[in-house]
């Protein structure tokens, strides 16, 4: 079989070969075979939940809550800190 794909398709396969560390052909039949197991081929809509498990990555360090608070000096709050001429 012999594949052409758009410059931007390739551009994307080759990136995504990069990042991930799997070979282009690798990334191009997962892709297929994804297509092909979809109930209806082609039509925009909510991936399914087993799809989603699979690219979604995990966060490097689990979620945990932040016990250490800080004081702001007295006449100085949040919105304060959140409102700078440096902020863009």
């Amino acid at each position: 079989m012999n594949l052409r794909l758009s410059e931007s398709a390739t551009a994307a396969v080759k990136a995504e070969s990069v990042r991930t560390g799997r070979s282009q052909q690798d990334i191009i039949r997962q892709a297929v075979d994804r297509y092909l197991a979809e109930p209806e081929r082609g039509t925009a809509g909510a991936p399914n939940r087993a799809s989603l498990r699979e690219t979604v990555i995990p966060p490097r360090t689990p979620f945990k809550h932040d016990i250490e608070t800080i004081q702001l000096p007295d006449g100085l709050n949040s919105l304060d800190l959140l409102d700078r001429e440096d902020r863009i």
